[in-house]
């Protein structure tokens, strides 16, 4: 943009700090338009490739060239020439495992009713721990100090387009480097940033479009892909404490402690417009904890207050009901101190664990469990069904419910089991006994849904098991209408094949099956390639009449009608 004398230096101090990333800049002059010229040439087409399309602010964005493209630009002919068509660069395809004939689930092994069966393998393939994408696109290992940056924690964008990296390592106040968010096709450094506490980490939106972070006073919202400041400010909001996007809209919530006289309050912001769309005054609060329904329906803010003339912590939830007008909440009372509150991931209901051992009650609203040997909840990805755990210091004991009676299914134990992992379908759990908790009996075990118990896996020094992510269904809610209703017909089927995996035995003559189908297709398409290429000569054999099809050359058809006497009865008729 154009400047006067007064505001150019400012400017120019803008500009060298965006393209000096890219190289040390030789040369450089504006009037509206400006012309860098850099050391190398390679380094000009980083800045290119990286500085076209930034927005500078609202009313300015860049549009970056390379000196070189005036030229090609002003010898471009005025008659229409078809562009050379470019190779084109096959990724693979990305959900290849999803097209596996048995529908097996992914992690190291791949999933199997009698034994996992190995994937992938590879010596010290971490040294610390991996990390599925939200889609289970990618997988990201862990590796000590060496040429390449040390990071030693990881998060996707959810649209997996993005992944934030935080490295120990001490970084410059020109050159940020504690925070890195990189882009995961071209593997380019999109911005740094400085990291004094874990509240500076930076969080994506539902659809990757936006982040957030928070520093002191302070909530700053960016854009993607630009990565620079919403509407060029950030939130000046005195105290704020936390924050927490909702997982279905472009809609932020925070909240404020009391100050003096100045209630506490929870805050839903939607952008970005920065419209508040609701405001919730809270008193006499202690803590306040966020909580979203995987939708973004509703979301529950656990408070923890104080009451004057009274002793001790009183516990309110308090739940937005997103999706109705001016957005009503609901307040639910609950004394001591509840230590966990998870929504159920497709529904309304939400769990609740309070109490002290051995007296730990879980509440299902509306339904009470008592007594239970539980600290930890894990909702089926599908919802309807829980699990109530009582992991590491309670000897793993475990109870399987069904919410929609409130039924217990199973109570089972997996001693000393320290994690807890449904898969993304909701049909299967594993309870495993980790070597990062106890240095013996390290194992997972599989079970269904309902509790039973199908494998028992022991691994000296196990560590980890994750779950492949599954991405969202390509089928319609009418589709999934129809396989619903057809379920028992796909059941019988999958419950065959089931049976005939059971033996080592079916097992084989499956593969043999499978084998000599392969081999028939093979043969089938080798056949009809040749059929097609011998077409010429069939038409020169046969005078050109074309007899591949029943009803080719219908136009020399002749049609002639021809009856013939089958046979003769006669019946006498009486008088």
């Amino acid at each position: 943009p154009g400047r006067p004398p007064k505001r150019l230096e400012k400017l120019k101090n803008v500009i060298h700090k965006i393209f000096s990333k890219f190289g040390k800049i030789t040369k450089g002059k504006t009037a509206g338009y400006i012309f860098l010229e850099y050391g190398a040439p390679t380094q000009a087409l980083e800045a290119v490739k990286n500085a076209d399309g930034y927005k500078l602010d609202k009313q300015h964005t860049f549009r970056v060239n390379v000196f070189t493209d005036f030229d090609k630009y002003m010898s471009i002919s005025d008659e229409w020439e078809t562009p050379e068509k470019q190779p084109f660069k096959d990724f693979g395809n990305m959900r290849h495992w999803m097209e596996d004939p048995d529908c097996q689930r992914t992690a190291i092994f791949n999933n199997d009713a009698k034994d996992p069966i190995v994937s992938e393998e590879r010596a010290r393939w971490t040294e610390t721990y991996v990390r599925w994408s939200p889609k289970g696109t990618y997988l990201a290992t862990f590796h000590q100090r060496g040429i390449a940056l040390w990071v030693s924690l990881i998060d996707f964008s959810p649209c997996e387009r993005y992944v934030v990296t935080f490295s120990p390592l001490m970084d410059t106040k020109e050159d940020p480097q504690a925070i890195i968010i990189w882009d995961i096709l071209t593997g380019q450094k999109k911005r740094g940033f400085h990291c004094e506490s874990s509240a500076h980490w930076p969080i994506f939106n539902h659809d990757g479009k936006f982040f957030a972070r928070m520093t002191q006073d302070t909530l700053s919202i960016y854009e993607t892909p630009s990565m620079g400041l919403l509407d060029k400010k950030s939130l000046k909001i005195s105290g704020i404490k936390d924050f927490s996007w909702s997982p279905g809209d472009n809609i932020i919530a925070f909240w404020v402690p009391e100050d003096k006289d100045i209630p506490a309050r929870v805050t839903l912001m939607q952008l970005p417009s920065r419209q508040e769309i609701r405001v919730r005054n809270l008193f006499n609060v202690v803590d306040c904890k966020l909580h979203w329904q995987r939708q973004g329906d509703y979301l529950c803010v656990k408070v923890d207050r104080t009451p004057k003339g009274t002793q001790g912590v009183v516990t309110n939830f308090e739940i937005f009901r997103m999706r109705e007008k001016q957005v009503p909440v609901d307040v639910v009372e609950m004394k001591g101190d509840p230590n966990l509150k998870l929504w159920e991931p497709n529904g309304s209901k939400f769990a609740v664990l309070h109490g002290e051992s051995p007296r730990i009650n879980t509440l299902v609203l509306p339904q009470m469990f008592d007594k239970q040997q539980a600290n930890s909840i894990f909702w089926s990805p599908q919802g309807q069904f829980m699990v109530l755990a009582g992991l590491r210091s309670m000897n793993g004991a475990l109870a399987f419910v069904d919410t929609s009676d409130c039924t217990m299914m199973n109570m089972v134990e997996h001693y000393m089991a320290s994690d807890v992992e449904w898969d993304p379908t909701g049909r299967y759990l594993v309870t495993s006994v980790s070597w990062w908790s106890h240095k013996v009996d390290n194992a997972y075990w599989l079970w269904t849904f309902q509790g039973r118990l199908l494998q028992k896996n022991n691994k000296d020094r196990f560590c980890q098991l994750l779950w492949r992510p599954r991405p969202a269904t390509l089928l319609t809610q009418d589709s999934i209408k129809v396989i619903k209703k057809d379920l028992k017909k796909y059941s019988k089927i999958f419950e065959q094949k089931d049976r005939l995996s059971q033996s080592k035995a079916s097992r084989e003559l499956v593969d043999k099956r499978r084998s000599m189908m392969e081999d028939y297709r093979t043969y089938r398409e080798a056949a009809l390639q040749q059929h097609h290429e011998q077409k010429t000569a069939r038409l020169q054999l046969r005078g050109g009449v074309d007899t591949d099809e029943l009803d080719s050359n219908t136009d020399d058809w002749e049609e002639e009608t021809i009856e013939f006497f089958i046979n003769e009865e006669i019946i006498p008729l009486g008088e």
